[in-house]
């Protein structure tokens, strides 16, 4: 076990006392959190598995499981401070983990069942895991697999547990849950509870940590916004360890509340719409392409989806034309939701006018985020002009996990980060997003770093020099193309190699290139760099005439 250490900035001591002073930092954990809930309504469900059988766990019953499944991690030699990558699909185990975790102060570190070999080798070695919980096999892949080659070349990864069948190498979570014993040394308040991925330009996810006290806030700050209380049920939809449905209001929010959390194992309307249905189901999020696809199948459906009162869509920026489909197609109210998992979360309001709600991106959660929109040399710009965005505030962090280059160029000197974002304010308050200025591709919520897809591709023998940019789509709201330069001398290569290389370099899915060009050289701007503007212009201009709609 290691020694708790103190890996980012932490907030300034005058910035943490206005924040408990306001009112926004209760002192609360996780840990106790669900205690409390289970002490109030223990026979209240709290989790519902379709999955699992369709397992139907109380708040009395989470409360139990993660009592005894940390007293079990505690006695393997796991605790607080400990890194367990935790990589699971929308399974009922996924809460039961983390609240082992947070109640023994250890730090999840959350991937996404998209990701492979790559980021997960990265994710267990940079953090130095003591521990990966995954999945034996979901949507066909066997993570047992993908972790014999991670632990093959992460030697201090200690334990692999495993929800299923093991197999000969690792652990079944099933056998590590013993008798509950007390926590010596439990998590305080404002210690870390977590480690989030930053989807980050450099291809290399940055890690984000998250003290119980910012957290908890933005799960209570969010509720009050969208209305969620004991009563309200939430699908959880999309990927549970993304930071969108874990926190906005997400499970995490529902379950703050003391309501039900409905987990999806897939986000398609075939599978949703039962379980809106059959559930009572009253709120749930999506990225834009999954929130236009259920708009077109609630018009060719059957199910009684009059229980749904709130869709919040968020991950990218949601188009107005689509937008304005969610209320006469699923009769509900739609929030739109832009935020990071480094902290900054922006609603729109139940209440604000509907030209609002499908024009904006909402205003922030807490009157003490502080928002400033800057030109290149960070001046201040009027209301109504397009800047970049810069923001603080009691559920923003100051810092990444053990990145001093990065904290360096993304946040300020007075501890405002650098978004990345391009926006515009309005007189209201309220967020227009019009772009990012980081190299980066937002493919319907998932972030891609052009520099990490460039770097594996250039490591193909019979590619000179590559550029990866963002093309217009109307599904996803942007794809990704990789322009390539051949070695002098090759011999010719096809698209379709090129994304089989990358494919097979053991990364997730949504980073292999939608589409490669093969090009003699790259623009140049005034200085003798690659002009990615005028790539993405040309490709742009290239589907423009093929598809007028981009």
């Amino acid at each position: 076990m290691t020694e708790p250490t103190v890996d980012a900035p932490g907030y300034p001591a005058e910035f943490a006392e206005r924040y408990r002073a306001a009112g926004w930092w209760r002192g609360e954990t996780f840990g106790q959190m669900l205690r409390d809930r289970a002490a109030e309504h223990p026979e209240r469900v709290a989790i519902v598995d379709p999955a699992g059988g369709g397992r139907r766990w109380t708040y009395g019953e989470l409360d139990a499981r993660a009592d005894r499944l940390a007293a079990g991690f505690l006695a393997r030699g796991i605790g607080k401070g400990d890194r367990v990558v935790v990589q699971l699909p929308n399974v009922a185990e996924f809460f039961e983990v983390i609240f082992a975790l947070f109640r023994i102060g250890a730090l999840p570190v959350f991937a996404l069942p998209a990701h492979r070999e790559t980021e997960i080798r990265h994710f267990c070695s940079f953090t130095e895991a003591a521990a990966y919980v995954v999945a034996d096999v979901a949507e066909g892949y066997d993570y047992r697999v993908l972790a014999d080659k991670v632990r093959a070349d992460v030697p201090g990864l200690k334990h692999v547990f495993v929800v299923g069948e093991p197999g000969e190498e690792h652990t079944a979570l099933a056998d590590v849950p013993t008798e509950p014993v007390a926590i010596a040394d439990p998590p305080l308040p404002h210690e870390l509870a977590f480690l989030q991925l930053s989807g980050g330009s450099t291809g290399v996810p940055k890690l984000i940590p998250r003290t119980h006290d910012d957290y908890i806030y933005s799960l209570w700050g969010s509720n009050e916004i969208c209305g969620v209380d004991e009563n309200s049920v939430y699908l959880c939809a999309l990927p549970a360890a993304h930071n969108f449905p874990l926190s906005s209001p997400g499970t995490l929010g529902a379950l703050y509340a003391g309501a039900r959390v409905v987990l999806a194992p897939r986000p398609s309307p075939d599978v949703a719409f039962p379980l809106i249905e059959r559930e009572g189901v009253t709120l749930t999020g999506l990225v834009p392409p999954l929130a236009l696809v259920w708009t077109e199948a609630a018009a060719a459906g059957d199910h009684d989806l009059s229980s749904l009162e709130v869709l919040l869509v968020g991950g990218a920026k949601f188009s107005e034309e689509a937008a304005r489909r969610v209320r006469p197609a699923l009769g509900c109210t739609l929030q739109q939701v832009f935020g990071m998992a480094e902290g900054l979360v922006n609603y729109t309001r139940l209440d604000d006018p509907e030209e609002t709600i499908v024009t904006t991106q909402g205003r922030p959660i807490s009157p003490d985020d502080e928002i400033r929109v800057v030109d290149d040399e960070d001046n201040d710009l009027p209301t109504g002009a397009t800047g970049h965005l810069l923001t603080r505030g009691p559920y923003t962090i100051r810092g990444y996990w053990r990145a001093p280059e990065h904290n360096a160029a993304s946040f300020t000197a007075d501890g405002f980060y650098r978004t990345g974002d391009v926006v515009r304010l309005t007189d209201s308050g309220h967020i227009v997003v019009e772009g990012r200025a980081k190299d980066q591709i937002n493919r319907g919520g998932e972030k891609v770093a052009a520099e990490e897809i460039e770097n594996h591709i250039l490591a193909h023998p019979a590619v000179h020099d590559v550029a990866v940019v963002s093309m217009p789509d109307a599904y996803l709201g942007e794809r990704t193309c990789a322009y390539v330069v051949l070695r002098e001398g090759a011999e010719p290569v096809k698209s379709v190699a090129v994304k089989k290389f990358v494919r097979e370099r053991g990364l997730a899915a949504f980073k292999v290139p939608d589409r490669v060009e093969f090009v003699a050289a790259f623009p140049q701007t005034g200085i003798g760099k690659v002009s990615k503007k005028d790539l993405r212009a040309a490709i742009a201009a290239e589907l423009r005439a093929t598809a007028p709609q981009l």
